[in-house]
């Protein structure tokens, strides 16, 4: 072996470290070009509520060094940004909805008495555009809907008091507007 090569131990750690390297920079390259999922489908993965891309940074910093492998922290990452919204100064509060559904499961409508609170003592002329679905085994959630009555956004509100309820309704809805 000649003085000026690196020994076999030392080369594996230099590969694997530029393999990885590689792997982040071509991952950084194409997680903004990823396509958009719906709503549906970022549920499904477990992506629900208003969730802005810079959260996605936030949740690839914390998944990092956690005991997951790095393709699964990437893809988790990835699937992250194909369901946020981008960040703005304003993004959030610009978001608005025509309609919304408040799904809950009956038997475990004891179990979150703010939710109930909500469904029960709502004066109906004020959310007029907030119909009720009971599902089985369903957490409470709002479906918040476009004009057309289409399923945009779906926000767990299992720990919501009743007052935030109905500051997000009254912040997220059109003025005005109501889906049938």
């Amino acid at each position: 072996m000649l003085s000026g090569e690196p020994s076999g131990r030392q080369m594996i750690p230099q590969s694997a470290a530029l393999r990885c390297f590689l792997v982040l920079l071509l991952a950084s390259a194409t997680l903004g070009l990823g396509e958009r999922l719906g709503a549906k489908e970022c549920e499904d993965l477990g992506f629900t509520g208003l969730a802005l891309c810079s959260d996605c940074n936030t949740l690839g910093e914390y998944v990092k060094d956690k005991g997951a492998s790095s393709s699964s922290q990437l893809e988790l990452v990835s699937d992250c940004r194909k369901c946020c919204l981008e960040d703005s100064d304003d993004s959030l509060s610009k978001v608005t909805f025509s309609g919304a559904i408040l799904e809950v499961c009956m038997r475990k409508l004891m179990f979150y008495p703010e939710v109930a609170a909500f469904i029960e003592e709502e004066e109906k002329d004020e959310f007029s555009y907030v119909k009720f679905k009971y599902a089985y085994a369903s957490p409470p959630k709002l479906i918040m809907l476009d004009s057309e009555g289409n399923q945009k956004e779906t926000i767990r509100i299992d720990n919501w008091k009743h007052e935030h309820i109905q500051q997000f309704l009254k912040e997220k809805m059109k003025p005005g507007v109501s889906v049938s």
